[in-house]
């Protein structure tokens, strides 16, 4: 009985060696390959924390551009999908009205220029990206109500984009926090 013990705790001791080896590799790849050394951004204006640059947030005013709807209501405790799949009714329901909504919102767009992923919600929950072709739809709407005009506004979106890590992984992106707080800097909203 004790010899079985002390294998168990030998097997123990050696996983959590060789775990802890294994975290020490990831901590050192994360911190000398990844934006920001592996740390987060916390986003600022004005001197007052307003978010970190990776979770998504809810942007609903017009004067904004807005995110990737979220199955967990950008709640970072709660981030998970919503789990329902591509023939689920309810998930069918919420998609056409969100696509219905950003359509009433940006009337200058046709049903089948809406980009897929402002209208369906990410596995997370909490992604702060978009793609640079769902920020340049939501321009016009942005642009008309801040009193600016769209080749303005799509600069600002232009100096957002980031490019992909390396310039090989992932696509370029938006981060949505920083885009609207750059169009803040740029020109603070008219209350809206």
């Amino acid at each position: 009985m004790k010899s079985d013990f002390f294998k168990s705790l030998k097997i123990t001791l050696v996983f959590c060696v060789i775990f802890s080896i294994f975290a020490l590799i990831l901590w050192a790849f994360a911190h000398a390959f990844s934006p920001n050394k592996g740390q987060v951004e916390i986003v600022t204006l004005h001197g007052k924390v307003v978010g970190a640059d990776n979770v998504g947030q809810a942007f609903h005013k017009d004067v904004y551009f807005w995110g990737r709807p979220s199955a967990a209501n950008y709640q970072a405790d709660a981030s998970s999908g919503s789990n329902k799949g591509p023939t689920n009714e309810a998930y069918l329901k919420d998609v056409k009205g969100r696509i219905d909504t950003f359509l009433l919102n940006h009337p200058y767009l046709k049903r089948s220029e809406v980009p897929a992923e402002m209208v369906t919600a990410s596995g997370s929950g909490l992604d702060p990206d978009i793609t640079p072709q769902s920020a340049y739809v939501q321009v016009g709407r942005v642009a008309k109500a801040r009193g600016m005009n769209d080749e303005a506004v799509k600069a600002i979106v232009d100096k957002q984009i980031e490019k992909p890590l390396l310039g090989l992984f992932g696509p370029p992106k938006v981060n949505v926090l920083k885009l609207n707080v750059s169009l803040d800097k740029a020109l603070r909203p008219n209350g809206n």
